[in-house]
């Protein structure tokens, strides 16, 4: 994640205003991406809203519209079929250099038209219905995802293989995930459950309940979320919270200030509950994006936790 602090550990795009000159524009665009029949078998595939996308042929124009969606095609070996992503895509090198086609504030509609893409790639929680609406009306093939737990990674990487052709690159890909996770759910399923607290933000303070992805994490390190059972995905939490949760082991924070940040807020903690608190810095890149380098973050977590367990 990058910018300022998050609502959630999802980002989402402003809605757009178009005009009704930039509308025809776009409508003519749209005939024109679409008019030209594709080669081959076609593909079906249903997505994360449940609706059957359907493409001609294996897409080789693609727009992904949030960071891990660029990571994701990378992963299933269609990297090189990236034609525009979000802004803050930055991993790997390579979407550095392709085109940008909004950010947190801004989809720019005119552009992903102009590119021509086959498939748009748009992400459930942090896409507005509208965008994905606008562009559908205009004619383009978009295929929503949602990314909840873990399992949905390899299910994803191998959904977008499917869409772009590349289906035993990414078999691959997600073969490799599901064994590594497989290894450290093993490794850990034994170990004495370690009481974490995952720090989103730090003010306000805010975590995740059993619902995310990160909570997953935890669990596959032999660790159990004390707020597994907030409301909400990433839920705001007191202080007096904490103390009643008495965490072992705070995991996380946020990419402004880094690891000296994190240290510095919680040195100062209350003493009691927290007085043998661990506290570990955690990559927020590594962990709070829904891609196969979440097991990079899942490595550190479990480290994490073993030494709580040998300190203890």
């Amino acid at each position: 994640m990058t910018g300022p602090a998050p609502a959630s550990v999802s980002c989402s795009f402003a809605s757009l205003r178009v005009t009704a000159v930039q509308a025809l524009f776009l409508t003519l665009l749209a005939f024109c991406t679409t008019a030209s029949p594709g080669a081959g078998a076609g593909i079906e595939l249903r997505d994360d809203r449940g609706v059957l996308v359907r493409l001609r042929a294996p897409a080789q124009r693609i727009v992904t519209l949030a960071p891990n969606l660029a990571e994701l095609a990378h992963s299933a070996g269609a990297g090189r079929y990236l034609v525009g992503v979000a802004r803050f895509s930055d991993y790997p090198q390579a979407v550095r250099h392709v085109t940008a086609v909004g950010d947190a504030a801004r989809v720019e509609l005119e552009r992903i038209m102009v590119l021509r893409p086959d498939l748009v790639l748009a992400w459930k929680s942090g896409n507005p219905p509208g965008d994905i609406e606008k562009l559908e009306r205009l004619g383009q093939v978009v295929f929503v995802t949602e990314p909840v737990r873990l399992a949905d990674i390899p299910r994803l990487v191998r959904a977008i293989g499917a869409l772009a052709g590349t289906g035993a690159a990414a078999e691959r890909a997600a073969r490799s995930f599901e064994e590594e996770a497989r290894s450290l759910r093993e490794r850990y399923a034994r170990a004495r459950k370690v009481r974490a607290l995952y720090e989103v933000w730090h003010r306000p303070l805010m975590t995740v309940s059993g619902r995310h992805m990160i909570s997953d994490v935890i669990t596959l390190c032999g660790g159990s979320n004390v707020f597994a059972d907030a409301p909400g995905l990433t839920p705001t939490v007191s202080m007096e919270a904490v103390l009643a949760a008495r965490p072992e082991a705070v995991l996380g924070g946020a990419r402004k200030g880094g690891e000296a940040e994190l240290m510095r807020n919680w040195r100062d903690a209350p003493v009691g509950a927290l007085a043998s608190l661990h506290v570990f810095y955690v990559d927020p890149d590594l962990i709070q994006r829904q891609t196969p380098r979440i097991l990079e973050g899942a490595r550190l977590v479990c480290a994490a936790l073993e030494t709580v367990r040998s300190r203890n």
